[in-house]
């Protein structure tokens, strides 16, 4: 009887657990549920209360919960008076905290502590050095989710500003400038590599879909944000980075660091950069060579070389550090350096071929567009049997110049200046009508150019 008893008893109290989570998991169903919709029409004074409920009793029921407490205290935070501004800061605060420790899989650590650390930033939450410490983290955690270009820019301006605080040295300024310089290049690569095959589509006519236009539109969206942040740190580092600061660094550094194959590396690549024609300069490089001969040694030689004026053995020593090169950003800027010789010298079959190479590693790159555009129509007198095929090269300079404001916003408005003008010397509608030539018919252009271009509609 007993036994039967306990038994009986067991299920009883079996039966009231389970009625009792089923009942708290509708809770958190039908509260996340409330809050959801309520979220989703932006009336974020009703959607408070449900998602503090949420925060209290079911941390972990869904990730919703974050995603949607993020967009909410973001819009609370926008439209707040000075009086409930930090409160509702640092509750956006707890939603990335909470977020990070109830789903840490689901959760990418270098966005989302980034992502506290300008939220900490914007609000005034913190000194300086414990914001900085808190980009610092993100960028130590997971340097490849740390990709918005803001966070990148506030990161580096408090390095800056504590630089000028005294609590950075500049030697700290260039360090990081290196990495978020480096990241910024490397996420532009990534973004126009995305949108370059959907351009080449646009330019031959052909439709994209739905997803194609998302994606073109979000790549050039970034591209022009990665623009604005890069010369915005550029700005940032300003006179710091000019020869007379930089000569005085390094000799100073020089006799403890030579045999720093790092530190070489960036003294020389900087002094290289800013062409500071100084003893110290000639110095790095030899001691460089010494330690660890490379693509940048050869580069460095080369440099040396063009400023002694032989120029044969520069593009020699460019061709070299190109091919022993490994990293694509690097290796497109020698390939640059080339073609930009070989431009100088009216050498324009080569110039292009080395404008291509380095487009093959840094798609981005919208100078090479202009400055293959330009030696275009620069050839136009050169490159046609008829005065009509002669003009027409216009029409393939203007679209390389198109081409270089698409997958560069910082020349965005340099290149459609350059367009415009190349399209004004190109044939004109009554030209096109007289001339006996159809729209959309294509032209080859001869010479070196050796491509073809078709006759736009007007």
């Amino acid at each position: 009887m007993k036994a039967k008893a306990i038994i009986a008893l067991a299920g009883i109290l079996f039966s009231s657990a389970t009625i009792s989570l089923s009942a708290q998991e509708v809770d958190c169903r039908t509260t996340l549920s409330l809050f959801v919709q309520s979220a989703k029409i932006k009336d974020y004074k009703a959607a408070e209360p449900y998602y503090k409920t949420l925060i209290q009793g079911c941390k972990d029921y869904s990730l919703a919960t974050y995603q949607y407490g993020e967009r909410m205290y973001k819009s609370l935070l926008k439209d707040a008076d000075a009086s409930t501004k930090k409160n509702y800061a640092a509750a956006l605060i707890a939603n990335y905290e909470d977020r990070l420790a109830n789903f840490p899989e689901k959760t990418k650590k270098g966005e989302v502590y980034a992502d506290i650390a300008q939220a900490m930033y914007d609000n005034q939450i913190g000194t300086k050095e414990e914001q900085y410490a808190a980009f610092d983290k993100a960028w130590n955690l997971d340097q490849a989710s740390f990709n918005s270009p803001k966070a990148l820019y506030t990161y580096f301006n408090l390095v800056v500003d504590l630089q000028d605080a005294g609590k950075k040295e500049l030697k700290d300024v260039f360090e990081k400038y290196d990495e978020l310089i480096k990241k910024i290049e490397t996420q532009e690569v990534m973004r126009a590599e995305q949108a370059a095959p959907l351009i080449k589509k646009q330019e031959e006519g052909v439709a994209l879909d739905t997803k194609e236009t998302r994606t073109l539109k979000n790549s050039e969206i970034y591209l022009t944000n990665f623009s604005k942040i890069k010369a915005g740190i550029n700005g940032l580092l300003g006179q710091r980075a000019d020869c007379e600061n930089l000569v005085p660094l390094y000799n100073k550094e020089f006799e403890a660091k030579q045999n720093d194959v790092d530190w070489l590396k960036r003294a020389a690549r900087r002094l290289s950069a800013k062409e500071c024609e100084d003893p110290i300069f000639f110095k790095l490089v030899e001691a460089l060579h010494r330690a660890e001969p490379s693509a940048k040694t050869a580069y460095y030689l080369g440099q040396l070389a063009d400023r002694d004026g032989n120029s044969s053995k520069a593009l020699a020593y460019y061709n070299e550090s190109a091919e022993l090169q490994t990293d694509p950003l690097e290796k497109a800027a020698v390939y640059m350096k080339i073609a930009n010789n070989y431009r100088k010298k009216n050498s324009y079959s080569n110039a292009r071929s080395y404008y291509r190479k380095a487009l093959s590693f840094h798609p981005s790159l919208g100078v090479a567009y202009l400055h293959i555009g330009n030696m275009y129509a620069n050839s136009a007198n050169n490159c046609g049997e008829t005065v009509f095929n002669k003009r027409a090269v216009y029409w393939l300079a203007a679209e390389y110049a198109d081409r270089a404001g698409r997958v560069d916003p910082s020349i965005k408005s340099t290149a459609v200046k350059t367009a415009a003008s190349y399209r004004q010397r190109a044939p004109q509608k009554s030209d096109i009508f007289t001339g006996g030539v159809k729209p959309g018919s294509s032209i080859k252009i001869g010479c070196w150019i050796g491509e073809s271009v078709r006759v736009p509609n007007l």
